[in-house]
Order: C-alpha cells, then sequence, then structure tokens
C-alpha cells in the first residue's frame, strides 16, 4: 500500500503562485499580443486601410468645403442684387426727393403769394417719394443694422418737422407777413444741416457695403482650390503607390476617384475665376462710376439749394456765396474728371451733357447775382424760378435729367455684372455633391479588392 508524501510547501502557497501568474501585465503572452500589433501596424493591410481612410477624409473635406464655398458665394450676391444694392439705391432716391421738395418749397416761396399749381404738386410729389423711400428702406434693413436704423428714425422725424415748417411758411407767405421767410429758412437750413446729411450719410453706408462686397468676392476661392489639389495629388500619389506594391498598372475605383476630383477642381476653378471678374467688373464698371455720378448728383442739388435760398434771405454774400462757390467747384471738378480711370465708358455721353448744362446753369446764376448786386430782384427771381430754356430751373434739371440717366446706366451695369458673377456659380454646389460622392465610391472600390487579398 503506497503512502501518500505530504506536501512541504505551506498550504495556501500554490493557490497565491496560481494568483500572481494571472495579475495584469504578468502573462508572458502579453509581450507577444503587443508584438503582433506592431507586426500589423507594419502589414500592408494596415497601411492600405489607413491610406483609404486619409482619402476618403481628404475628399469629403474638399466636397464639403467646395459646397460651403459656392453657397456662401451665391447668397451673398443674391443678397447683395435683393437687397444691400437696392437700399443704397433706395437711400440715393430718398435724398434726391427731399431736396426736390425743398427746391420747390423755395420757388413756390419765391413766387410770393399763391404758388403755380405745378409748383405745389411737384413738392408734394418728391414729399411722398421721401415717406415711400423711407418706409421702403426701413423695412429692407437687418434687425443687427442698429446705425442704419437710428439714421433712418432720425430722417422721419426730421422730415415731418420740416414738412410743418414749410407749411407754416406757406400760410404766412400767402397772407403777406414777413416772418414766412424766418420759417422757411428754418425749414431748409434744417434739411440742408441736418435731414440731408443724415440721408446722405445712409446711402453712404449702403454703397460702401456694396463696394465692400464686391472687392471681397473679386478674389478667387483660393481655400477651396488648395483643399481640392491636395486632395487630387494625394489620389494620384496613392494610385502610384498601390501600382508599385500590387504590380498592377490601373486602379479602376481610384481613377475614378482621380477623375472626378480633377473635374471638380477644374469646375471650380473656371466657375471661381469667371465669377470673380464678373464681381471685379461690376465694381470698376458699376459701383465707382455710380459713386462718381451719385456724388455729382447730390451736389448739384446742394448747389441749387444755395442758389434758391439766397433769394429767399435777399443776402448779396456771406454763407450762401460761400457755400454756391465751394459746391460749385466740386460739382465742375466731379463732371470734368469722370471718368475716373480710363477703363471706364459707362454714362460718358451723360456726363458731357450735364457738363454743358451746368455750364449752362452757372451762367445763369452769374446773370442773377448781377441783377441783384444790381438791386433788380425780380428780374434776378425771374432767372431763378423762371421758364424760359435759359434760366436755371431748366438748366438745373438739364443736369439733374443726364446725371439720373447716367445713374440708371451704372446700375445697370453694376447690376449685371453682380449677376452674372452668381449665374455662373449655378449648379456648381450641386455638381460638389455628386462628384464628391462618386470620389468616395471609388476610393472604396479602389481599395477593397486589394483588402481582400490579404483575408
Amino acid at each position: 500500500m503506497t503512502r501518500e508524501i505530504p506536501s512541504t510547501q505551506p498550504h495556501g502557497v500554490r493557490g497565491i503562485d496560481a494568483s500572481r501568474s494571472a495579475e495584469p501585465g504578468s502573462s508572458p503572452s502579453d509581450p507577444g499580443r503587443r508584438a503582433e500589433v506592431r507586426e500589423f501596424v507594419r502589414s500592408t493591410p494596415a497601411r492600405l486601410t489607413a491610406t483609404g481612410i486619409v482619402l476618403l477624409l481628404l475628399t469629403l473635406t474638399s466636397g464639403i468645403v467646395t459646397v460651403a464655398t459656392v453657397n456662401g458665394r451665391e447668397a451673398t450676391l443674391q443678397t447683395l442684387l435683393a437687397e444691400t444694392e437696392p437700399l443704397a439705391n433706395s437711400a440715393q432716391n430718398l435724398y434726391s426727393a427731399l431736396s426736390v421738395a425743398d427746391a420747390s418749397a423755395t420757388t413756390a416761396f419765391i413766387s410770393r403769394g399763391l404758388e403755380p399749381e405745378e409748383v405745389r404738386d411737384r413738392y408734394l410729389r418728391a414729399v411722398a417719394v421721401a415717406s415711400a423711400e423711407l418706409v421702403y428702406a426701413t423695412a429692407g434693413l437687418a434687425s443687427t443694422d442698429v446705425d442704419n436704423a437710428r439714421l433712418l428714425a432720425s430722417i422721419s422725424s426730421g422730415l415731418t418737422t420740416y414738412t410743418g415748417l414749410v407749411e407754416t411758411a406757406r400760410a404766412n407767405n400767402r397772407a403777406g407777413n414777413p416772418v414766412g421767410s424766418a420759417y422757411l429758412g428754418e425749414a431748409s437750413t434744417l434739411l440742408q444741416t441736418t435731414v440731408l446729411p443724415m440721408a446722405q450719410e445712409l446711402h453712404a453706408n449702403q454703397e460702401r457695403r456694396v463696394a465692400d462686397t464686391q472687392r471681397s468676392y473679386s478674389r478667387p476661392p483660393w481655400p477651396a482650390f488648395a483643399v481640392l489639389l491636395v486632395t487630387v495629388l494625394a489620389l494620384v500619389a496613392s494610385q502610384m503607390a498601390m501600382t508599385r506594391h500590387s504590380r498592377r498598372t490601373l486602379n479602376p475605383g481610384l481613377m475614378v476617384a482621380s477623375a472626378s476630383a480633377v473635374v471638380l477642381l477644374a469646375w471650380l476653378m473656371v466657375a471661381g475665376l469667371f465669377s470673380s471678374l464678373d464681381t471685379g467688373r461690376a465694381l470698376t464698371r458699376g459701383a465707382t462710376p455710380l459713386h462718381e455720378l451719385t456724388d455729382a448728383r447730390i451736389t448739384a442739388q446742394q448747389v441749387r439749394a444755395e442758389e434758391t435760398l439766397k433769394l429767399v434771405r435777399r443776402e448779396g454774400d456771406a454763407p450762401y456765396d460761400e457755400a454756391y462757390r465751394e459746391k460749385s467747384a466740386h460739382l465742375t471738378e466731379v463732371l470734368s474728371a469722370y471718368p475716373p480711370s480710363d477703363s471706364v465708358t459707362v454714362a460718358r455721353a451723360e456726363v458731357e451733357r450735364a457738363l454743358l448744362a451746368w455750364r449752362d446753369w452757372a451762367g445763369a446764376h452769374e446773370r442773377m447775382d448781377s441783377l441783384l448786386d444790381a438791386g433788380d430782384y425780380p428780374a434776378a427771381a425771374a432767372i431763378a424760378v423762371g421758364n424760359g430754356p435759359t434760366d436755371a430751373p431748366a438748366r438745373f434739371e438739364e443736369v439733374d435729367d443726364a446725371l439720373t440717366d447716367g445713374i440708371v446706366g451704372a446700375r445697370q451695369t453694376l447690376r449685371s455684372h453682380i449677376a452674372a458673377a452668381s449665374n455662373v456659380l449655378t449648379a456648381l454646389a450641386e455638381g460638389a455633391v455628386v462628384l464628391t460622392v462618386i470620389g468616395l465610391a471609388g476610393i472604396v472600390a479602389g481599395f477593397w479588392p486589394r483588402l481582400r487579398e490579404y483575408r
């Protein structure tokens, strides 16, 4: 009978050793697993997988950047056409209507007594147009445009005060009360020193926004170009590397992906460059001449206001003569220096017509000044508010009509180039989505068969 020899190890030692061998990090198989992981990372399947993921991310990123860029440019150009530029034109119309109202009110006052019906109608129409432009401009403002909203509110309040003063002056004038001239002078001073400068600031703000947008979008979308170019280069490099390793000359999937990226890059370059060129033309051939023509028209209206106010006050010199000389010099400079660059031919004929009419108008003003200096107020007033073809009103209207025609032409040029810049981007965003999906599918189709070979 065999005797069982007792173990010489203390009770429980074997259990302790077993538990120690199971502790994390103490297993002899762990270094082997790490070696296997390192081996897999250095393997061809891992490198193919990593390359495929990078290409998928690059292709997806380039598609997203292209779509975002195109949609952003289209939205901005459409907003420029539908909101920003019309608001700038509305601000210019508002200034013009206020000036016409002031000139009509002053003309009626110089006529003394019951003013001509056509003069009164012109004043009422101008006030109605100014009110309508205020409503349009206010409705078109963004909720965040606090500065322009403040200007419009102040203009509206000033217009109400102005019309009240004009009606008071008109009533006193018809009654033969001398105080009427004081009321009209106060009304015109309010308009010329407060309301019209605010209208001019409003127009300048909107005009600056139009020009800033055009300058910004006259540059091609370089970031989108760069992302797409990197994607194309990465796809071509991956195909060349796969050709060396697999000894297969062509990879149809990567060829399709590369072709879709190249097509998208070429499409974006052509559309983006043409869009940028049209935006640049809108700036040089539209916005810049429009600024010069608007400046000339506003100045002509200011000259007319100074001319008529001198007769209302019956003052032979001092502030009105000085203001007239200053604004006349500026008007002559703007008309004579047009166009601002040799490439601008928009409204050239209209400016020539305005310049000729302005010279005749300046001659009529000199005759008026001579009569005032001689003390012949009725004859001077007849030149200032008469209906003759050589009187100041006819010459002023010729200047204003010519500049208005020029503004219309410059604005049409501006809007046509902006529309062309937007139209050339049509369908590019949708095409970018389709080409991106094709590229992603091509990458998967190009890598999947190679990975299956290692299963």
